[in-house]
């Protein structure tokens, strides 16, 4: 076994933990300067719309989420720093599924402190028009 000096230990296991992955919740630089240029009640809901996709997707490999709709089926209730839609769907693989979710960000909208979500029934295509969903 080598041992390296204080300083290679150092350096190698800064970047072994550079590697690893980053959690799924962690935003790129584009989607933080994105969400930064909005109001502040936008940014809420972005930002929470971006966490739910990134959620349901880590979660259930089964789903591949890339849009969300919090006001499909009934209006989100909005809090200065939370969001409750009881009636939203998003969009996995072409397909509409019923959804449910309550998520509270930090103040500035930056952070998601906690998400609680629910996977509804897939909604049939020849209701998508009715509530606003294409594909």
């Amino acid at each position: 076994m080598v041992l390296l000096p204080p300083m290679n230990r150092l350096f190698f296991a800064v970047i072994a933990w550079m590697a690893l992955p980053w959690p799924a919740s962690a935003m790129d630089s584009a989607l933080r300067a994105g969400l930064l240029k909005l109001d502040p009640q936008t940014r809420l809901e972005q930002r929470c719309d971006a966490e739910i996709l990134d959620r349901i997707t880590r979660d259930d490999h089964k789903y591949k989420a890339d849009r969300v709709v919090a006001y499909a089926f009934a209006t989100p209730e909005m809090g200065a720093d939370a969001i409750r839609s009881p009636g939203a769907a998003f969009r996995s693989k072409g397909q509409w599924y019923r959804l449910k979710f309550k998520c509270e960000t930090a103040p500035d909208h930056m952070e998601v402190l906690q998400l609680r979500y629910r996977i509804g029934d897939e909604i049939p295509e020849s209701d998508w028009p009715k509530y606003n969903l294409y594909n």
